[in-house]
């Protein structure tokens, strides 16, 4: 846990970064009312504690011809050793798996993954996923609509 003091001017600086990362340091500092040097020097310290990860851009995956986000279930074959390495190290470089989650319960488990419709799923889990190393059990849930995506995280006001 990083342990750096923010004030409210570093509050007011992640929130508007949130809002918008393409944000120039001039129009930053006029938004949260500091100089465009104090604006910098805050920004690269909350940089350099790790408190921003990456600045990048969000693309709309269905206009880019993925219809379909589904979430996948993944039951590891505990006999071999290193099955979790094994399995972690072969989905890294798929691009169709969006996020990866080692989770507690029935599961190993949790991808997201996207295709470009159900028929492009179903290749993608039976001859990528359900092939990759020490997969025993491999089951997917299909997204029907999006309710809520939030990729800001909740700041003190």
């Amino acid at each position: 846990m990083n342990h750096i003091e923010l004030d409210s001017y570093d509050w007011r600086l992640l929130k508007a970064l949130q809002t918008n990362a393409r944000l120039t340091n001039v129009a930053l500092s006029e938004q949260i009312n500091l100089s465009p040097s104090q604006c910098s020097r805050r920004l690269q310290r909350l940089e350099q504690s790790n408190l921003i990860e990456a600045y990048f851009t969000q693309l709309n995956a269905s206009e880019l011809g993925y219809q379909v986000t589904a979430f996948v279930s993944i039951t590891l074959d505990k006999s071999s050793k290193n099955s979790d390495i094994q399995f972690q190290q072969a989905i890294i470089d798929i691009p169709k798996i969006l996020e990866c989650y080692s989770v507690s319960g029935e599961a190993d488990y949790w991808l997201r993954v996207i295709s470009e419709n159900l028929p492009s799923l179903s290749t993608f889990l039976n001859e990528s996923l359900a092939k990759l190393p020490c997969v025993r059990d491999l089951t997917s849930t299909v997204v029907l609509n999006r309710i809520k995506h939030a990729p800001s995280i909740p700041l003190p006001n």
